[in-house]
């Protein structure tokens, strides 16, 4: 595996001193040569010993598997080791950070596979966060040398996650398995049993369905004592996810079908960390994209004419679009799918819509269609010379829309009248009388010129309020220097009249106003003798204006 050798005894003084023979470099090479394993590179068989992280200080550091330090400091030598890519190195700079002096605990030689007979008092089976794992000379991935590394998690008695270095290789993270000759020979427990253990109680927990692009919120798991800080890490198929330490997580496409996990770390000054990971979610379903607006078709419903899809919203936005066309809702073939679709006769008066399929990796396909256009027509009837209205809107008289000319020219016009916007059924030509029911009354008219397969044209009129002529009605008598004028005003249409009356003679004037269309006025401060007496009637806005005329005698 590595070659972790210092063959210089130890100094006769705790500070750290300089090999005084290192080993030739032949000797170092063909050491390294019979201790080295290659790295996989993929996921181990269900019956291999170890399943390799990461590899190198950098990218293993990337992928949040750390290397506490080391990269910057694996030219110092710890313990007497050989400085940069060594096992032993590596493990006793790990003891060192965990506050052990840097001086090996026992007088014997460095190599690895010394390790567990020197510290045989504190070495077992028993496999625990912040132990050395140790492995003999000649045992399955130790080499001639033996090997050791530092123990980051116990999932289980069985399975274990350690970080090494190795002699002329590089740094590792690994999961080892206990199924089969490469299961570390022993424990060592420097640091790990004399500092006590943080002691998970309750382990994290994730909130939601998995879902490619769905949150799912984590929860922090349980450690005692109480308070200490943690860590949080989310893991997709069981291997961690690269940056995911936040306290949500979204699947993504890649996700889809594995299980989603979360792990959280503890640490606190004085206990060794452990390590906590939630249980396996349902693997990742498909996600679900939101219409956020429908899709369209646009373009004139006529033969000849060209329809184009105009595309739906989405989010997420959908990687891949194809549209299929439908009439009156039967789909129209393979071989005019596409953006567009040029109208043929075969499909007059059928409404035409357009399905949009979208697809986007990790997520369910989804079909849309789109409001239908249409009915598909022939052409478009043009109105070469203009409707005209005329007639007054006068109670009697008669009110006329004469038709223009259009193309083409066997096309029909129907009319349609209305009084205050109801339609009068009973006349359905170009012109209309104007009778007793319409005084008061707004006068509109439409007319719709159509032909099949052939969209129409419509043209309207508003001829305004139905008004109705005035009949005024005096009676006037004299008195003693004064006249009474009594008013009658009638009106066809209008049962009655209100508004205002005048009474007049010479420069005296009289203000009355209509009650049930009558009204009495008396005037005084007359001359004797003859006189004429003038009502003028103002007329209500329905009812038009007018006048009467009587003479009177004026008594002394």
């Amino acid at each position: 595996m590595c070659l972790t050798v210092d063959p210089v005894p130890p100094p006769k003084s705790p500070v750290q001193t300089r090999p005084r023979r290192l080993l030739s470099r032949s000797l170092v090479a063909s050491l390294a040569a019979a201790t080295l394993v290659a790295v996989p590179a993929a996921a181990p068989p269900s019956d291999a010993t170890s399943t390799y992280l990461c590899t190198g200080y950098t990218a293993c550091s990337n992928a949040g598997y750390s290397h506490a330090g080391y990269a910057s400091h694996s030219q110092t030598m710890y313990w007497r080791m050989y400085g940069g890519h060594n096992c032993t190195n590596y493990v006793a700079y790990r003891m060192v950070k965990h506050g052990m002096p840097n001086e090996r605990p026992w007088s014997g030689s460095g190599n690895a596979t010394n390790w567990g007979v020197e510290m045989a008092d504190i070495t077992d089976t028993t496999p625990a966060v912040g132990a050395v794992a140790w492995w003999r000379a000649g045992v399955a991935g130790a080499g001639s040398s033996g090997h050791v590394a530092y123990v980051e998690r116990v999932v289980s008695p069985t399975e274990i996650v350690i970080s090494e270095d190795s002699w002329s290789g590089d740094f590792h993270w690994r999961t080892i398995y206990k199924n089969g000759p490469g299961w570390p020979s022993g424990f060592i427990h420097f640091v790990d049993k004399q500092t006590p253990a943080l002691v998970n109680t309750a382990v994290p927990h994730i909130d939601g369905t998995p879902q490619v692009g769905v949150p799912l919120r984590g929860y922090y798991g349980i450690f005692s004592p109480g308070g200490s800080p943690q860590t949080l890490q989310w893991l997709v198929g069981g291997v961690p996810v690269p940056g995911a330490t936040t306290i949500s997580y979204t699947p993504v496409a890649a996700d889809l079908g594995k299980t989603i996990s979360l792990s959280t770390t503890a640490t606190r000054e004085g206990y060794t960390t452990a390590t906590a990971t939630s249980e396996a979610s349902a693997p990742v379903a498909a996600g679900s994209m939101a219409r956020v607006a429908k899709p369209a078709a646009t373009g004139d419903p006529i033969v000849g004419q060209v329809l184009t899809a105009v595309p739906g919203q989405w989010a997420p936005e959908p990687e891949t679009t194809s549209y299929r066309w439908r009439a009156d809702g039967v789909w129209l073939g393979a071989a005019l799918n596409g953006r567009t679709l040029t109208l043929t006769r075969d499909l007059l008066d059928k409404t035409i819509s357009v399905v949009e399929v979208t697809k986007r990796r990790g997520y369910t396909t989804v079909s849309n269609a789109s409001p239908g256009v249409g009915p598909v027509v022939s052409g478009v009837v043009e109105l070469q010379e203009p409707f005209r209205a005329s007639g007054t809107a006068r109670h009697g008289s008669e009110l006329v829309f004469t038709p223009g000319t259009w193309s083409p020219a066997d096309a029909t016009a129907t009319y349609a009248w209305f009084r205050d916007g109801v339609e009068v059924p009973e006349v359905t030509g170009s012109t209309y009388p104007l009778g007793a029911a319409d005084v008061g009354r707004r006068i509109t008219v439409q007319a719709t010129v159509s032909r099949d397969h052939y969209v129409g044209l419509t043209r309207s009129a508003d001829f305004g309020v139905v008004t109705t002529p005035s009949t005024v009605v005096l009676r006037a008598g004299g008195r003693k220097r004064g006249a009474v004028a009594r008013v009658r005003v009638t009106a066809p249409g209008a049962p009655s009249p209100s508004g205002t009356v005048w009474a007049r003679v010479g420069q005296h004037v009289v203000r009355g106003t209509l009650v049930d269309g009558v009204a009495e006025m008396i005037l005084t401060g007359l001359g004797k003798g003859p006189r004429t007496v003038i009502v003028v009637y103002a007329g209500d806005g329905v009812v038009e204006p007018g006048r009467a005329t009587a003479q009177v005698v004026v008594k002394p």
